[in-house]
């Protein structure tokens, strides 16, 4: 057995990394395609504050991120939504909000800027078995739910209006995917950290965009990458000693601008191919 593999930390880190390596980058997906990319920045924040929140209070600190995101999300996505104030604007309004309650918190709370940096960066140590078994749940449920209504997504991604004249529940069917996201996002600062977590969810997807497949297959790519991301990373960062979050990061970073090169070099092959044709 690999070393690596020797410390119940790493084999626990590995299971619930990869399990929201998988699943950010199918939410993601949806939300890039929307142009809804900063959402998963924004509920981050909101999830650091949630955890600050538990922190401070000495109970269940991940649970009160959860819950806190999750409502988060719910109201974000209706503050979007409705003809009170533009979708950039919601996002500025609750991110600034979450930061504001969570630079409070710092400032009364004794000891929760030390408790809460895993949150802002990761830490592969912390994850327990619940993390694992949360992270189990998670994946189990997003992809029950982008199966169950993948039409659904996919119409409301692509054509909101028109999903609205076929009868799709847009605007549930977009909170279902905010609350997911913020849900993930949670989840994932355990492995990313709140700070990067957006990163996990946009650059496996921007990637996989990159081959220009069908959608199916964008999503299944994006899945794959976000999941190769995490495992590089952990092992990078096990073997070279340096922070798993940054190391996970940078690995999407690299597979990107891979895949962006090798595209770029394509083109530049086919286009004299096509000036002589």
């Amino acid at each position: 057995m690999p070393e690596i593999f020797q410390y119940s930390f790493m084999v626990r880190a590995f299971i619930a990394g990869g399990i929201v390596g998988l699943a950010a980058p199918l939410l993601g997906t949806f939300l890039v395609l929307r142009r809804l990319s900063l959402i998963a920045d924004t509920l981050a924040h909101v999830a650091i504050t949630g955890a600050a929140i538990g922190i401070f209070l000495g109970h269940f600190p991940v649970l009160v991120a959860i819950i806190t995101s999750a409502i988060a999300a719910v109201i974000l996505e209706r503050l979007r939504t409705s003809r009170f104030m533009a979708s950039d604007s919601a996002l500025a309004l609750v991110l600034y909000t979450s930061l504001s309650l969570a630079l409070i918190i710092l400032s009364i709370g004794n000891g929760v800027g030390i408790d809460l940096f895993g949150y802002l960066f990761g830490s592969v140590v912390t994850v327990g078995k619940g993390d694992v078994w949360a992270s189990v749940g998670l994946g189990v449920a997003v992809l029950a739910i982008v199966w169950l209504l993948y039409s659904e997504l996919v119409q409301s991604t692509f054509d909101p209006d028109m999903a609205r004249v076929s009868g799709v529940p847009v605007n549930r069917v977009n909170i279902v995917l905010a609350v997911l996201t913020g849900i993930t996002v949670t989840l994932a600062m355990r492995i990313v950290g709140g700070l990067l977590v957006g990163a996990l969810i946009v650059f496996p997807v921007l990637a996989s965009l990159q081959l220009g497949r069908g959608f199916r297959t964008t999503l299944l790519v994006a899945g794959a990458i976000g999941m190769v991301s995490v495992f590089t990373g952990l092992t990078v960062s096990f073997y070279q000693d340096i922070a798993a979050s940054g190391a996970i990061v940078l690995t999407a970073l690299s597979l990107l601008a891979i895949v962006s090169g090798l595209k770029a070099l394509k083109t530049r092959k086919s286009a004299p191919l096509k000036s002589q044709g």
